[in-house]
């Protein structure tokens, strides 16, 4: 086969894929794909709005919680187009710089949202562990240096990984094993050395999500720590409540993603198909649940929005 590196790339179309072996079916199937991406849009969009909206919600918890939906509805964006697109008009070709910027963009709304998580369980250290010095240390400033922090360590991470990726030369027949650009996936079919890349990947995996998790490990750790060393019971059921919300959201984020991790790592036997529909609901997995956890879960939250669904329909 004949290899195209960069210079060429416009020449090259790689081909995404369905769901293999399911080929005549995928009609059916996109329908509850396309029902998960109008909950995780409509869900996040509506937590936005109420963040945005209510002035007693200008709180750090809750504008960690706005950042966490702009991820989620990001990263929902950035793969709705190539699967619906494969899955409804079989729109299988995508250019070698429409791959690679899906991949960044995917990747990086990934590792920022282990870094939005990083945040919320610092936050919720602070108003446990430290309570009275809450609003001294998580003030307006501070929020916006975190998140522009987050932003700045995923684009400092993604960088190299494309920049390196646009080096690699690739052969004529490129066939995608996902309906999106995955950065493992794509390196794969690459015809030169791609050692460098896969460092690279691993690098930006371990600084980011490999970093992230041990931390809020850690501030858990703290957190029960503190929690037990209150007297009452209602105290310390008060005190662990106000993390539920945020524990499923760290469940919900690592635990798909270490599932899909060791289904391609042991799972060799398992159809493809498998492997497939893992990888895409691992991507809608939190932003589906996320905004209806803590709607569910935190009252602030669900009286806003029982209160704007009242006034919309009042209109009507």
């Amino acid at each position: 086969m004949l290899p195209l590196n960069n210079s060429n790339a416009q020449l090259l179309t790689f081909f995404l894929t369905g769901i293999p072996g399911l080929r005549a079916a995928q009609v059916w199937i996109s329908i509850p794909f396309c029902l998960l991406y109008v909950i995780a849009l409509s869900g996040n969009s509506m937590i936005l709005f109420v963040v945005l909206r209510e002035r007693n919600l200008h709180e750090p918890m809750y504008y960690f919680l706005s950042m966490l939906s702009a991820t989620d509805l990001s990263l929902s964006l950035c793969t709705l187009s190539t699967t619906l697109g494969v899955f409804w008009f079989e729109a299988r070709g995508i250019t070698l710089n429409g791959c690679i910027a899906q991949m960044f963009f995917l990747h990086g709304f990934t590792f920022m949202e282990s870094g939005v998580l990083l945040a919320m369980a610092f936050d919720r250290f602070v108003a446990i562990c430290d309570p009275l010095r809450y609003t001294t240390i998580l003030t307006n400033a501070r929020i916006a240096q975190i998140g522009m922090s987050i932003l700045i360590r995923n684009i400092a991470v993604m960088l190299p990984v494309v920049l390196f990726v646009k080096k690699l030369s690739f052969c004529r027949a490129v066939v995608l094993s996902h309906s999106y650009c995955y950065h493992v996936d794509l390196i794969q079919l690459s015809c030169t050395d791609n050692r460098i890349n896969s460092i690279l990947g691993l690098f930006a995996l371990f600084s980011t999500t490999g970093f992230d998790c041990p931390c809020i490990l850690l501030s858990y750790v703290l957190i029960i720590r503190s929690v037990l060393s209150i007297a009452s019971s209602e105290g310390r059921q008060k005190a662990f409540n106000t993390c539920i919300s945020h524990i499923s959201a760290v469940a919900i984020f690592y635990i798909p993603l270490i599932s899909l991790s060791l289904v391609h790592r042991y799972g060799h036997s398992a159809p493809p198909f498998v492997h497939t529909i893992m990888a895409n609901i691992f991507l809608l997995i939190p932003p589906v649940l996320n905004p209806i956890i803590y709607s569910v879960k935190t009252k602030q939250i669900r009286k806003v929005i029982v209160k704007v669904l009242i006034q919309k329909q009042q209109q009507i």
